[in-house]
């Protein structure tokens, strides 16, 4: 059983070390890492790339194209299922998603096509401060409105897909250019019926660095919301 786990990144050099040597230290056999890096000014890629000697399964991609988290998701998607990845675990490399979270979402795939890493389910927990969850339940709220979800955590990039649920999906048709990539991925996978389940997480805030996620950024990913309910 292939795993590979893509990270998009962008200005995570301070991150992205400690993420790789846990994820490796999972000892999950078949688990290998994929890093899909907007050309981060940081050098968020050489920190990674540094790793190869000593996980030699590791990938490193510094894109060419147009940045955005949407532009990077759909291609590490892609890359992971050319790999022949049999399952594909995408997270963020800011450190909010934990390595030692990701065997419960490979542990749910027995029972699930996608499993997503949920801070709103019971048992999860969301550690960031009070103002930081307010605004991810109200948006949250609004995606599971918009698009007929059944999904508490509709805004959470942490998931787990077979292979078989990533090529339903149809990854290169994925239009989403910035975050709201994780709203397209989750009401395709609804729209073809795919078994998605939520596995309890605990959401931690960032390591190093501030969030990318600004007013701007967060407006755009609602109007994308509202253009996917319309079918635009």
């Amino acid at each position: 059983m292939k795993t590979v786990v893509m990270l998009p990144t962008y200005e995570e050099a301070g991150n992205i070390g400690p993420l790789i040597e846990g994820l490796y230290g999972l000892g999950v056999p078949g688990l290998d890492v994929l890093v899909m890096d907007d050309r981060s000014p940081d050098g968020t890629a050489k920190e990674a790339a540094g790793l190869k000697a000593r996980f030699p399964g590791l990938r490193v991609v510094e894109r060419s194209g147009p940045a955005g988290r949407g532009l990077a998701g759909r291609e590490g998607f892609l890359r992971a299922l050319e790999a022949g990845a049999d399952l594909v675990v995408e997270m963020d490399a800011d450190l909010s998603h934990q390595p030692s979270q990701v065997p419960r979402l490979l542990e749910a795939m027995a029972e699930c096509d996608v499993a997503i890493g949920s801070r709103m389910t019971s048992g999860g927990e969301d550690r960031r401060s009070a103002p930081r969850r307010a605004l991810t339940g109200l948006s949250a709220a609004y995606a599971r409105l918009l698009l007929g979800l059944d999904v508490r955590d509709a805004n959470s990039g942490f998931r787990c897909f077979r292979r078989s649920a990533l090529e339903a999906i149809e990854p290169a048709a994925l239009r989403s250019q910035g975050p709201s990539i994780v709203h397209e991925v989750l009401f395709r996978a609804a729209r073809r019926g795919l078994r998605i389940r939520e596995v309890p997480i605990e959401f931690a805030p960032r390591g190093s660095g501030r969030s990318k996620l600004d007013l701007p950024r967060l407006a755009a990913g609602w109007l994308w919301i509202l253009r996917l309910r319309l079918g635009l």
